[in-house]
């Protein structure tokens, strides 16, 4: 009897330093992802900051073909982000990060200047109020014992309807009440997928993982995440906009 207890005493503890061991890891790669992600966040609000210096250039942005080749660039380091990122290259799936950053910097430069000349608590307060709502929704993910997986169709194809939406309102439409709409469902949609991702980086981290791939894991996990933000940011920011207009 005692031989057992000993030995059912030896395997709970080996079962515990295991456990413990994992958590320790899963906390040092989600710490590595949101790291990432803010240095992102960071990186945009540098190139943000330093287009505000060439007026020709932001102009272009906001008022010539530019911005479409910036929007295509985005859309397109999404698409092939898995690629690029989890490739096992390290050094491609930094420089496609980052590049991915500078892209939505630029891209978005022409509006959070204009609100930041115009009006800029609205700027603060969009900030704000997304990092409550990313932070809120990401805890949700990481926490949640149901699996948010089959979610992830629907996600994709309410994600392209919103898209083309926001485009056919952009170009044709040009309307502030069918912006506030889509925005509106931007930021309800987008809640769900920072949910929904954070779930799917947590599940691939495996503590076999050597350095490199863990390192692409959470380069991948920070895009992902990142991605998420800055949507939910620029949408909250338009919606303010609207309102205040």
């Amino acid at each position: 009897m005692a031989d057992f207890q000993q030995r059912y005493q030896t395997s709970t503890q080996t079962r515990t330093g295991v456990r413990e061991g994992i958590d320790e890891g899963l906390r040092t790669y989600m710490l590595r992802v949101y790291n990432l992600m803010a240095l992102g966040i960071a990186a945009t609000a540098l190139t943000v900051v330093t287009l505000g210096a060439f007026p020709e250039v932001l102009y272009a942005v906001a008022a010539g073909p530019m911005k479409w080749v910036l929007f295509a660039g985005v859309l397109g380091l999404g698409w092939f982000s898995p690629r690029l990122i989890l490739g096992g290259n390290l050094a491609m799936a930094h420089g496609a990060y980052w590049l991915y950053t500078v892209l939505w910097g630029a891209l978005i430069a022409p509006m959070v200047l204009f609100f930041l000349g115009e009006a800029p608590g609205i700027v603060a307060q969009a900030f704000f109020i997304t990092a409550a709502t990313f932070g809120s929704m990401s805890l949700l993910g990481y926490t949640t014992k149901r699996d948010l997986s089959p979610m992830g169709t629907f996600l994709a194809m309410a994600s392209i309807g919103l898209l083309i939406a926001i485009v056919v309102n952009v170009i044709f439409i040009q309307s502030g009440m069918m912006s506030l709409i889509t925005s509106s469902f931007v930021v309800l949609l987008f809640s769900a997928v920072t949910a929904y991702e954070t779930q799917m980086i947590k599940n691939m981290y495996l503590e076999a993982d050597a350095h490199g791939v863990r390192e692409s894991k959470a380069i991948f996990g920070a895009f992902a995440l990142y991605g998420s933000f800055i949507v939910l940011f620029v949408h909250i920011l338009n919606i303010l906009g609207i309102m205040r207009d």
